[in-house]
């Protein structure tokens, strides 16, 4: 229920503040949101497994956002920004939707 709450608490603040990205960092965000999903995807799987551990979690979450947010960096330095943010949203893409395979088999049986 905790967690419920603060996604709830976050939403609002987030609604009601309004933050904006600069411009520098516009280019990172969306590969720092797909990161995130990919750990909270797994973290779901994790858990329906019986196997959450909160630290790992923690871990897993800003290491993913960190490294596809350097690896985008570094792809913006090397001139070739777009084809490396692509790579990095589809490796994440596979993952999640292998994790998101992995939790519908184990609520359905199938």
């Amino acid at each position: 229920m905790i967690p419920l709450i603060g996604l709830v608490v976050g939403v609002v603040v987030g609604l009601w503040f309004e933050p904006t990205v600069p411009a520098e960092l516009q280019p990172y965000l969306p590969i720092a949101i797909v990161a995130a999903l990919d750990a909270v995807i797994g973290a779901l799987r994790a858990l329906g497994e019986r196997r959450f551990n909160d630290r790992v979690f923690v871990v897993s979450f800003i290491s993913n956002v960190m490294i596809a947010a350097f690896m985008v960096y570094l792809g913006d330095q090397l001139g070739v920004g777009s084809q490396l943010s692509t790579g990095v949203v589809v490796v994440l893409g596979i993952r999640i939707f292998a994790n998101a395979a992995a939790i519908r088999r184990r609520i359905f049986h199938a």
